[in-house]
C-alpha cells in the first residue's frame, strides 16, 4: 500500500508577503515569477467573486493553469476563516522548463526611490461594494483612488525637468556675451518700453523693477544657477519656482527674442512648478532613498531647506512691502483674478506646510497632503499632454491651409535663406532633390495632424514619435535652430514609454560607472 503525501498548503497572504519581501530585497526569482508565472493562489471576496492573490498581491482574477491532467487544487482556510485555494508546487510551470517561452529583454520598471515597491493590500471593506452603489459610482470611485494614490509618469516628468532646464541653461550660457544687448539695459527694447508693455498684457518680470545693471546681472546669474540646480534635481520644488521666475523675467523683458521654442519653454516652466518632477533621477530622490535606508529613521531635519525657505520668504515680503510691480494679490497673474503676489505666497506657504506635516504630523494630515499633491501632479501632466497635442494639431492644420504646403514645396524656401543655412552646401544638395523635398513637406504635415489621434495606439504612436524627434533633429541641424528643437524634443518625451526610459537610464548609469570607477567604489 502506497502512502500519498498531501502537498504543503500555502495561504494567499503568505504567498503575497513572500513575493513582496523578495521584491524588496531585489530577488531576481521574485521578479521572474511576477512576470512569467500564472497566479498560484486564489481567494474569494465576501461577494463570492473568485479573486487571485498572485505573486504581486494585486488581487487579479484567478487564471490558474495546471501542467498536467493530475494537477489538483487543495483547499483550506486561513486563520480568519476565509477559504483559500493553493496549488502543489509540482503543478507550476517554471520559466526555465519551457524552451519556447519568450524572455523579455526590457528591465523591470522599479518604483521611484522612497516609495513602496507595491501598493498596500486592499482590505475586504474596500473591495465590498455598497448595495446601493451603481456601476458609474464604482468607476468614479476607482478613478479617484487611482489619480490620488499614484503620481503618474515619474520618469517622463523627470525627463521634462532635465530637458527644459538644460535647454534654458545652454541658451543662457550661449548668449552670455550678448546678454546686455538681449535682455539688459543696453538693448534696443528699453526698460520703459518693457514696463508699458507689461502693464498692457499683465505679464510678470522682476527686471522691470529697476534698470540698474547690477540687478540685471544678479537676475541673470540666478537664472543660470536655478537652471543648473533644477537640472540635477537639488531642492526641486524650490528650484522649479526660481526657474519659472527666471524664464518669465527674461523672456517678458524682451519679447521679440526667440525662435518659437521660447513659447514652449514659457508654458512648461509654469507647469513644472505643479509637478513632482524630482521623484527619480535627481539629488532629491537620492537623498530620500538614503534617508529611507537602514541607516535612516525619523524625520529629516533639513536645515538647508528651512534656511532657503526663510530667505525666500523674507525677500518676497520686502518686495511686497516696497510695492514692486507685478506682485498684486487679486489682479493679473497665472490664473483669473489671482495675482502673482498671491501665487508666490501660496507656493511659499505650501512648501512650509508640507515640510512641517512631514516632520511633525506623519499620520492622516500627511496622507491628505500627499493625495492633494499627487492629484495636482497628475492634472499638470494631463495639461502638458493636451498642450503638446494642441501644438502639433494647430501647426499641422495651419500648414494644410498654405499653398506651398499643398503643392509640396514649403521646405524648399527656408533652405535657401542664409539665416537658416548653417551648412549651405548640405542645404543646397537637399533642396535640389525635388522628390526628397516633397516627401519631407507632406510627411511633416501628415505626422503633425495624425499624432494626436494615435495616442491610444501604442505602436503607431511610438512610430510617429520617432518620426517627430527625427524631424526636430533635422531642423536643429539643417536650419540652425537647436534650442527650438531641444524644447520640442523634450515636450515629446512625455509620450515616451516608461520601460524605454528605465532602460536608457540603466545604460547611462553603466556608462557613468565605467567612466567614474572611483565614484562607483565610494558609493558601494
Amino acid at each position: 500500500m502506497t502512502a500519498h503525501r498531501t502537498p504543503p498548503q500555502r495561504s494567499s497572504q503568505g504567498t503575497s508577503q513572500g513575493a513582496r519581501d523578495a521584491a524588496d530585497n531585489g530577488s531576481p526569482t521574485a521578479q521572474g515569477r511576477t512576470e512569467t508565472e500564472p497566479a498560484a493562489a486564489s481567494s474569494r471576496t465576501d461577494t463570492g467573486t473568485p479573486r487571485a492573490a498572485d505573486e504581486t498581491g494585486t488581487g487579479s482574477p484567478a487564471t490558474t493553469t495546471g501542467t498536467g491532467a493530475g494537477a489538483a487544487l487543495t483547499t483550506g482556510r486561513t486563520d480568519s476563516g476565509t477559504p483559500t485555494t493553493t496549488v502543489p508546487p509540482q503543478s507550476r510551470t517554471e520559466p526555465t522548463d519551457s524552451p519556447t517561452r519568450a524572455r523579455t529583454t526590457w528591465p523591470v520598471v522599479p518604483p521611484p526611490p522612497g516609495l513602496p515597491s507595491e501598493p498596500p493590500p486592499v482590505t475586504a471593506t474596500e473591495t465590498r461594494p455598497r448595495p446601493d452603489e451603481t456601476r458609474i459610482e464604482r468607476a468614479f470611485g476607482n478613478a479617484f483612488r487611482r489619480v490620488t494614490g499614484t503620481a503618474f509618469a515619474p520618469y517622463q516628468s523627470a525627463v521634462l525637468r532635465i530637458g527644459f532646464a538644460a535647454t534654458w541653461l545652454f541658451f543662457l550660457l550661449r548668449e552670455w556675451p550678448y546678454r546686455h544687448e538681449l535682455y539688459g539695459p543696453h538693448g534696443p527694447w528699453s526698460g520703459d518700453m518693457a514696463r508699458r508693455l507689461l502693464d498692457g498684457n499683465e505679464a510678470f518680470s522682476v527686471l522691470t523693477w529697476t534698470d540698474n545693471r547690477g540687478w540685471f546681472e544678479l537676475v541673470y546669474g540666478l537664472a543660470v544657477v536655478a537652471s543648473a540646480l533644477l537640472l540635477v534635481g537639488w531642492r526641486t520644488r524650490t528650484m522649479s519656482v526660481l526657474f519659472m521666475v527666471g524664464v518669465l523675467s527674461l523672456q517678458n523683458r524682451s519679447i521679440f527674442i526667440g525662435d518659437g521654442g521660447d513659447n514652449v519653454l514659457h508654458l512648461m516652466a509654469i507647469y513644472l512648478v505643479l509637478t513632482r518632477c524630482g521623484q527619480v533621477w535627481s539629488l532629491d530622490a537620492r537623498r530620500a532613498a538614503k534617508h529611507a535606508g537602514p541607516s535612516g529613521g525619523g524625520p529629516e531635519r533639513d536645515v538647508t531647506g528651512v534656511v532657503l525657505w526663510a530667505t525666500l520668504g523674507l525677500f518676497l515680503a520686502v518686495a511686497q512691502i516696497l510695492g514692486l510691480s507685478g506682485l498684486s494679490w487679486f489682479g493679473s497673474g497665472p490664473f483669473p483674478n489671482v495675482g502673482w503676489g498671491l501665487t508666490f505666497w501660496v507656493l511659499w506657504l505650501s512648501h512650509g506646510v508640507w515640510w512641517a506635516v512631514r516632520r511633525y504630523a506623519p499620520g492622516e494630515p500627511r496622507t491628505v497632503l500627499d493625495m492633494i499633491s499627487k492629484l495636482i501632479h497628475n492634472g499638470a501632466l494631463l495639461v502638458i499632454v493636451v498642450e503638446v497635442c494642441l501644438i502639433y494639431a494647430t501647426a499641422g492644420w495651419y500648414k494644410i491651409q498654405g499653398s506651398r504646403w499643398q503643392d509640396g514645396t514649403a521646405v524648399y524656401y527656408p533652405m535657401h535663406l542664409d539665416y537658416f543655412s548653417p551648412w549651405p552646401e548640405l542645404s543646397r544638395v537637399l533642396a535640389d532633390n525635388g522628390l526628397m523635398i516633397m516627401l519631407i513637406t507632406y510627411g511633416t504635415v501628415i505626422v503633425q495632424v495624425a499624432f494626436p489621434f494615435t495616442l491610444f495606439n501604442r505602436r503607431l504612436k511610438n512610430v510617429l514619435l520617432v518620426a517627430m524627434i527625427g524631424e526636430h533633429l533635422s531642423i536643429a541641424f539643417l536650419l540652425g535652430l537647436p534650442f527650438f528643437s531641444l524644447a520640442m524634443i523634450t515636450a515629446d518625451a512625455v509620450f515616451l514609454p516608461t520601460v524605454f526610459l528605465v532602460w536608457l537610464g540603466a545604460r547611462v548609469t553603466s556608462v557613468r560607472d565605467r567612466v567614474l570607477p572611483r565614484r562607483k567604489a565610494v558609493r558601494e
